[in-house]
């Protein structure tokens, strides 16, 4: 039995042929959107269908197992770093996502003011910028 089959087992999922598949693609790593994680299911099972993708992402997310990102203008993305309450900075270029670490003390990294009653337990921060990439192109198309 694969360790991830007893990892869903673990979290209280049935192990499903899709499941399975996407646990792997997301064990590559990457922020991934929807229609790559399909695409690379395609290519390991005889047929998945999109919607079957975001049945198995919602299942895995909830779950804990897979974490949805949504940087404000991009489609959602998911990555199975999740429970450490890191955050993200997105190239406002070409639209690279980087894990950054939490950026102070422990989870959930930051408090707010006022809760308004909720118990926090985490905190998002979307950081953005221009990668390495991005940057040298800006400075290319500057010395033109």
């Amino acid at each position: 039995m694969s360790s991830n089959e007893d990892l869903l087992r673990r979290h209280g999922l049935r192990v499903t042929r899709p499941r399975l598949a996407v646990l792997e693609i997301l064990a590559e790593g990457g922020h991934l959107e929807v229609e790559d994680i399909a695409g690379r299911a395609r290519t390991r099972l005889d047929s998945v269908s999109t919607q079957a993708v975001y049945d198995v992402l919602g299942a895995l997310s909830r779950a804990g197992l897979a974490r949805r990102i949504e940087p404000a203008g991009s489609p959602a993305r998911f990555e199975a770093r999740v429970g450490d309450n890191h955050h993200h900075i997105v190239c406002r270029g070409c639209g690279a996502i980087a894990d950054v670490d939490c950026s102070v003390g422990e989870r959930p990294c930051l408090t707010p003011n006022e809760a308004q009653g909720f118990e926090v337990d985490e905190a998002e921060v979307t950081f953005w910028g221009l990668c390495p990439d991005c940057q040298a192109r800006r400075q290319a198309d500057e010395a033109v």
